[in-house]
């Protein structure tokens, strides 16, 4: 599983410019089942995805995707971790 910072580099206005983009790559990545949960960080300065794939280099292809990337909008830290102590409505998420 992978926590996906995003750090917006450029003007917030620039960021809404392209938002329909970027909730399309989104929706495309909740559909096929790998993002789990998304939202923006408070104060707004980025964002974060929870992701499941099955490797940095899935994740790096998925990112690849996203506009913000493409227009370099936003910086990634990408995160890996093993889930090890969770909710049982989480359990669904994990295997």
């Amino acid at each position: 599983m992978f926590l996906i910072l995003l750090q917006y580099i450029r003007p917030v206005a620039a960021i809404d410019h392209y938002m329909d983009g970027h909730l399309a790559f989104l929706d495309k990545y909740y559909k096929s089942g790998q993002f789990i949960l998304s939202g923006k960080r408070k104060p707004r300065t980025g964002g974060l995805i929870l992701c499941k794939a099955s490797s940095r280099r899935e994740v790096e292809q998925i990112l690849a995707e996203d506009p913000f990337d493409r227009l370099q909008l936003v910086m990634y830290e990408v995160i890996e971790f093993e889930p090890t102590v969770y909710s049982a409505e989480f359990a669904n998420y994990i295997s």
